[in-house]
């Protein structure tokens, strides 16, 4: 049986005075890829952020292995998880190489530099992403689509069981969306690693995740696989919009009407 990687119990999240979710208790096990989806300002980044341990909830508790994520040393959440923001900021200078090194810090000790292993496991990274190329190039002379790439880059260099990705796919075309969740999702599958990754396109959803949650608003979720739980109108509830859905070759497809 597949080991759970992270937990929710009973988990209330609130934000300036809106419930994102009320008791939701979900697991997230070794080989899972999950999507999370809802209409913007519903609270999907509040409620990533509180499951990484940035935020406390309401109620309720967050495990990571286990343990309760709020009791652990951010040293050790760092080498178990690994977190995608929205936007990556960079105030300072350096290499694309050197960007991809600091997924390595938390195996680092104190004084420790990074070495042959390391600069490895990083040229590994950036090749996969498509930026081993662009080694020497400095992080300001990016595209968008770039830094995003080289921000996957930084957290498969830093290698943790669990990934909690914000929305990866931005700034990505159709060709590097796909390249690099199915890059995820290779990992998440051949590594016993799992994912959660919020998403717009429910087709994106469709196409990698295994398990979902849905966000409808003023507390309500609902998760659980994908096959249970996304469809025609479950998505027509979530999005305010009525969906159709088709079959495609890969699935079913999930259009607005």
């Amino acid at each position: 049986m597949s080991r759970t990687l992270l937990a929710a119990r009973d988990l209330t999240v609130r934000i300036g005075g809106k419930t994102v979710c009320r008791q939701l208790s979900l697991e997230l096990k070794a080989g899972q890829r999950w999507g999370l989806l809802g209409v913007n300002g519903v609270g999907k980044t509040t409620l990533l952020y509180t499951l990484a341990g940035l935020r406390p909830p309401e109620s309720g508790e967050v495990l990571l292995d286990g343990e309760s994520i709020h009791n652990l040393p951010r040293r050790q959440v760092a080498r178990r998880l690994g977190l995608l923001l929205q936007d990556e900021a960079d105030p300072f200078p350096g290499t694309v190489l050197e960007t991809a090194l600091m997924g390595r810090h938390p195996w680092l000790g104190r004084w420790q530099w990074e070495g042959e292993a390391e600069l490895k496991l990083a040229h590994a990274a950036l090749a996969e992403v498509g930026l081993a190329a662009l080694s020497e190039r400095q992080i300001n002379t990016l595209s968008g689509g770039e830094r995003r790439r080289l921000a996957l880059a930084t957290l498969l260099t830093q290698d943790p069981p669990l990934l909690l990705l914000d929305e990866p796919t931005n700034h990505l075309d159709p060709r590097h969306q796909m390249e690099l969740l199915g890059l995820l999702s290779q990992r998440v599958c051949e590594q016993d690693k799992a994912l959660l990754m919020i998403v717009h396109d429910s087709n994106l959803a469709s196409r990698f995740c295994d398990h979902v949650i849905l966000l409808y608003g003023e507390g309500e979720a609902c998760c659980g696989p994908l096959a249970e739980v996304v469809n025609a109108q479950s998505l027509s509830r979530l999005y305010g919009q009525p969906m159709l859905s088709i079959e495609g070759p890969k699935g079913p497809v999930y259009l607005p009407e």
